[in-house]
């Protein structure tokens, strides 16, 4: 039985992601797994109160996710199973041990507001979180609701994709969502012979792994190629937008600069980040 991860800590925008993943299990017919991960302030670290505290918090926490359990089932009539679990620790850390115990069909989580997109995203909780999930991690925009994934789009480096692209992960998604695949490259130099034959040898490559989703290339001329992905994907109304983040500075930039994340929070785009 397939599994989604819904990590919260109970902001509107962790909360949205949430109702997201209730509705995307609900459409594959995936079970639910919401996780909040809690802390111990440092100034209550060791001392008499520190066993109260806990009690209280994992008692607040008990009934906070026993309300969500039972306002999402009663919305979605029961259709799906619905876990709901508390860890204390570090945030990234116990996401990571958590999925890798229940290996994910992805883990979605919200992004927008200045603490969520520090905590999770923009930080170095971020990067440490792209760098060691193993699993496919899904960006939710704000206010962004689930609907049947029917374009999906694909950014392309066509470098190495024997090794970075995970191509029965993403026929498997097409399938399952009966979806559209654009793929998409963009140029941001001069070309040359050689750039050139070496792009040409991995876009062969690349429609022998995924030629059963029947794909639509595009090639892009940008002098940016963060802002060229996300207006062909707010053009092309795509419903996901998949990233294979091969070093820091792509994720960085994409939801750095200021047009950049602003086309991804109010396009409603959500991304996919899967890993080489």
């Amino acid at each position: 039985m397939k599994t989604i991860i819904a990590p919260t800590d109970f902001s509107p925008i962790s909360l949205n992601a949430v109702d997201y993943a209730a509705d995307m299990a609900l459409c594959i017919g995936a079970n639910l797994n919401i996780l909040h991960v809690y802390s111990i302030p440092v100034t209550m670290t060791e001392g008499p109160l520190l066993s109260t505290y806990l009690d209280d918090i994992e008692e607040e926490v008990g009934i906070r996710l026993s309300a969500i359990k039972e306002q999402m089932l009663n919305r979605l009539q029961d259709k799906i199973i619905i876990h709901v679990e508390a860890k204390l620790g570090d945030v990234v850390t116990e996401i990571e041990q958590y999925s890798n115990r229940l290996k994910p069909y992805a883990v979605v989580m919200g992004t927008e507001s200045a603490d969520a997109v520090d905590r999770f995203f923009l930080g170095a909780r971020s990067f440490k979180a792209m760098n060691e999930l193993e699993w496919p991690l899904i960006l939710v925009p704000a206010d962004t609701k689930f609907k049947d994934i029917k374009k999906i789009g694909f950014a392309c480096d066509f470098r190495d994709v024997n090794e970075s692209v995970h191509a029965e992960e993403i026929k498997q998604l097409v399938k399952e969502f009966n979806a559209e695949l654009h793929i998409l490259y963009v140029r941001n130099e001069p070309s040359n012979p050689e750039a050139e034959w070496e792009t040409e040898i991995e876009l062969r490559r690349l429609r022998k792994m995924l030629g059963a989703t029947s794909p639509t290339f595009h090639y892009l001329t940008h002098t940016n190629i963060e802002d060229a992905i996300i207006e062909f994907a707010e053009q092309n109304k795509l419903d996901l937008l998949i990233i294979i983040p091969k070093n820091h500075d792509f994720i960085s930039r994409l939801f750095r600069h200021s047009h950049s994340r602003h086309m991804v929070l109010h396009a409603h785009i959500p991304i996919m980040t899967i890993h080489e």
